[in-house]
């Protein structure tokens, strides 16, 4: 970023998204607190920073946004093979601990360098959860959690943050299940932050910021920046 935008606690606000660098990166500081994370998620933004070695909040906004949308999931001949069978559970909000806390450690994912889902953030999220804001999707086998995602509801999309996989395709599997129930439930994309090969292989792809937020807003005749 070439002039750094600094937040503080005490004033409730981000900039433009045009001020964000080419990875993104538009801020740095403030809190975590329900009233920003949601003012950051409803304008496109989110925070992702390594809590081992930073102390100040990193809240990045792309202003090409990486998505699913739910009806163009894609569901491989093995995947479909691996839900006909039935192999595992699938459960919606059942185990919100489970699956921030499996998302955090899975792979020893907390002991590598540039971890970032620590004990603030889990703690913020977790709080999301109980208002009614972030929601998980749980995959069993038996009684045993064995995989899941979690993210946000916002507006008229899901802001997807982690998933974690104990067992091939877990992951793949909640994230099917969650773009089946988004559909269902109308919503327009999956938020999927930053692309990466397994998300990619699922149906993503990049849309610009205001086509993103027409849909995550639905208001169709505004530009956004």
């Amino acid at each position: 970023m070439v002039n750094t935008i600094f937040l503080d606690d005490d004033e409730l606000w981000f900039p433009s998204p045009i001020y964000a660098d080419g990875d993104g990166l538009l801020a740095l500081g403030g809190d975590l607190s329900t009233d920003r994370l949601w003012m950051a998620y409803s304008n496109g933004i989110f925070p992702w920073y390594p809590y081992d070695d930073n102390d100040l909040i990193m809240w990045y906004c792309p202003l090409e946004r990486f998505v699913i949308f739910p009806k163009d999931i894609h569901i491989s001949h093995s995947m479909r093979t691996l839900i006909n069978k039935h192999r595992y559970r699938v459960t919606w909000d059942k185990d919100f601990e489970g699956v921030i806390q499996g998302c955090a450690t899975a792979q020893e994912r907390n002991k590598g360098l540039g971890a970032w889902l620590g004990p603030d953030m889990i703690e913020a999220y977790t709080r999301l959860h109980r208002e009614g804001i972030a929601h998980s999707v749980e995959v069993w086998d038996g009684d045993r959690l064995v995989g899941g995602l979690y993210g946000e509801r916002v507006g008229n999309a899901f802001c997807g943050e982690s998933m974690f996989s104990l067992v091939p395709s877990a992951s793949k599997l909640a994230l099917i299940c969650l773009a089946r129930k988004m559909e269902a439930e109308g919503v327009a994309l999956i938020d999927c932050q930053f692309e990466t090969p397994h998300l990619k292989s699922m149906g993503g792809t990049y849309i610009p910021y205001n086509d993103y937020m027409r849909l995550l807003t639905g208001q169709h005749d505004v530009d956004f920046i």
